[in-house]
């Protein structure tokens, strides 16, 4: 899979006998989101695609009717306890952490909301399952994962671990997909403040052009973020792929022209986000603002289309 917090829940869910696809995962948990977050003390801005950690496994769990267990200590006696218990009795755990500490992962940048599933351990490493781009089935040291999950900062959370079990007499995941769609229409249009969702990819299209003087390496931060949007999902473009194909999996089931229009315009969405992290990543080579400037008009146009797809998103039966 391409995104770590749908990687783990699938993990943990096809242990349990329900094996849904990455983009109904992360569709259902409705996982869709925008946010751009610049502040005095940050070396460059956050844009984000995607709902807070830990938010989709919430919103997945609670409306499939799964039981989530959450544990979080300061204790690192503990926090091990937490992790090989369930593991000795034959279930995967997942884990959020700072993917800074983990020894296989190639870009060595602090991210507080990355999620893994843990599935053993032995005296010196722990057995992991992480994204198909950090190599899937992967190993770290025991001590670099107690200083992964102990790390404090933006995002973090106090040595998290959680398992899910899957109840008899669930509903049918079927029946969720319009509540999903729905939940996460509302919340994208209805954004509290102007950073987040349509508003907050119109602020992002303001605020791109300027990127060449708001940070001090340009060669350096721009290609670096564009690699975040087209792979790891900051800013829109892995995110946009998944929720275009989980709009398509879901017009199986959901017979609506709302919900057609809607896979439509994500359709045409999810490339453009490629094409706005492609000019971000040439004006960080060349030195170049024209570049920036077309992908600041290509973000009003990205809000434009999103807002119209969410809208149709509302009035599906």
């Amino acid at each position: 899979m391409r995104h770590c917090e749908t990687t783990a829940l699938g993990v943990l869910l096809r242990h349990e006998g329900l094996d849904l696809s990455e983009p109904m995962l992360f569709g259902l948990g409705s996982g869709l989101s925008f946010v751009y977050w610049d502040g005095k003390a940050m070396p460059f801005p956050f844009m984000g695609g995607r709902v807070k950690p830990f938010e989709l496994t919430r919103n997945l769990t609670a409306r499939l009717g799964l039981t989530l267990r959450v544990e979080e200590t300061t204790s690192p006696r503990k926090a091990w306890e937490n992790v090989a218990g369930p593991v000795d009795a034959g279930r995967p755990v997942g884990l959020q952490l700072d993917s800074y500490h983990l020894e296989y992962f190639g870009s060595k940048v602090h991210f507080g909301g990355h999620v893994v599933a843990l599935y053993g351990y032995d005296a010196h490493d722990v057995h992991l399952i992480d994204t198909q781009q950090q190599g899937g089935q992967v190993r770290t040291s025991r001590e670099s994962l107690a200083r992964a999950r102990a790390e404090r900062g933006p995002m973090t959370a106090r040595n998290r671990s959680f398992t899910i079990t899957v109840p008899e007499g669930r509903p049918a995941w079927q029946a969720q997909i319009v509540s999903a769609l729905r939940d996460c229409a509302q919340t994208f249009l209805s954004p509290p403040i102007a950073n987040l969702g349509y508003r907050g990819i119109e602020k992002a299209a303001k605020q791109v052009p300027k990127w060449l003087s708001r940070i001090s390496d340009p060669r350096r931060d721009l290609p670096q973020a564009a690699l975040l949007m087209e792979k790891g999902g900051t800013g829109g473009s892995l995110f946009r792929a998944l929720y275009r194909d989980f709009l398509g999996e879901c017009a199986e089931w959901v017979d609506d022209p709302h919900l057609r229009t809607a896979h439509r315009l994500y359709a045409e969405a999810a490339p453009l986000w490629t094409e706005v992290a492609a000019l971000i990543a040439e004006a960080g080579e060349n030195g170049d603002a024209a570049g920036l400037d077309r992908a600041g008009a290509i973000l009003h146009e990205l809000s434009r289309v999103e807002t119209n797809a969410m809208r149709e998103l509302l009035q599906v039966q």
